[in-house]
Parts: C-alpha cells; sequence; structure tokens
C-alpha cells in the first residue's frame, strides 16, 4: 500500500472515529464510511488489517486520554474554565439552562452533585426545590447507566 493511500485511509478513519458514537459504531461502520468518503474498496485484507489497526490506535490514545484526566483530578467544567461559584459558595460545573445548573456542594460534610432549578430573590440567585442531589456513591451508579439512558433515549426517539 503507497504511503500516500495510507495516510489518506488514516485521515478520513480519523475523522470518521472523531465523530462517532464509539458505544453505537463497529469496526465496519467505520471502514464503509471510509470506503465510501474515498472511492475505495477497503473490504479487502490488507485494508481490513490497516483500519483496525487506525480504530485499535484512536482507542487506546482516548482511554490514555481519559486515565490522564482522572489522574489529574480535573474537573470538566463545560462553559466554565473560570471556576464559577454560584451564591452560597458551590461550584457551577455547568449551566444547562437560565435556571438549571450542575453543582457541586458540601452538604453536612458530604459531596453532593446538583441538578437543580434556580430564582432570584433579592438579587441573589438561590436554589428552589425542584432538583436533585446526589452523593457520590449515587453519581458514580448513575455514571454506570448513562450509556443505558442514552440507548433508551434513541431508542425512544426513533419511534417518533
Amino acid at each position: 500500500m503507497k504511503p500516500e493511500t495510507k495516510a489518506k485511509i488514516e485521515e478520513a478513519v480519523r475523522e470518521i472515529l472523531g465523530k462517532s458514537d464509539m458505544s453505537e459504531t463497529t469496526e465496519y461502520q467505520i471502514r464503509k464510511q471510509a470506503s465510501d468518503k474515498l472511492g475505495l474498496d477497503l473490504s479487502q485484507s490488507e485494508y481490513k488489517a490497516f483500519v483496525r489497526h487506525i480504530v485499535n490506535s484512536f482507542l487506546e490514545e482516548q482511554e490514555d486520554k481519559s486515565k490522564e484526566q482522572e489522574e489529574e483530578g480535573e474537573v470538566e467544567e463545560e462553559g466554565n474554565g473560570n471556576g464559577e461559584y454560584d451564591d452560597e459558595g458551590n461550584l457551577i460545573v455547568c449551566k444547562l439552562s437560565d435556571k438549571r445548573r450542575v453543582t457541586i456542594q458540601d452538604f453536612r460534610g458530604k459531596t453532593l452533585i446538583s441538578i437543580r432549578e434556580y430564582y432570584r430573590k433579592d438579587g441573589k440567585e438561590l436554589p428552589s426545590s425542584k432538583g436533585i442531589s446526589l452523593t457520590e456513591d449515587q453519581w458514580s451508579i448513575f455514571k454506570t447507566h448513562v450509556p443505558d439512558i442514552e440507548k433508551a433515549v434513541q431508542k425512544m426517539e426513533s419511534r417518533i
């Protein structure tokens, strides 16, 4: 296989991988999309092995990045890279809308992840009773079930 061809295949496959939900996508689907994009039949064993190598490398890189972030203890603060805090001193992880946000708070010595609605009173934004607060254990359980939730949402959306 020519180096130019290898480079084009790798570029196409990595682009597709970057846009794909890896919990749903198969190697065959990636190879098929790359074939269509490049106008090249990638079903031959030489190409299959090369695409498999690219996919495995990509997955290992993603796993390494994930481990690095865990080891560094980084809290991903999408849209809030400045460590913004609410009026009660709770870290705002992200704002889901004008009135809803995810915060991390300390309550009676326990760390809670809260998804709440807020309201304004006397110039301050205060949490309403609408929402949920999860302990670290509950949050861990919830995180493990996120793929199941996403599948159920996709299944429901496909019926509509």
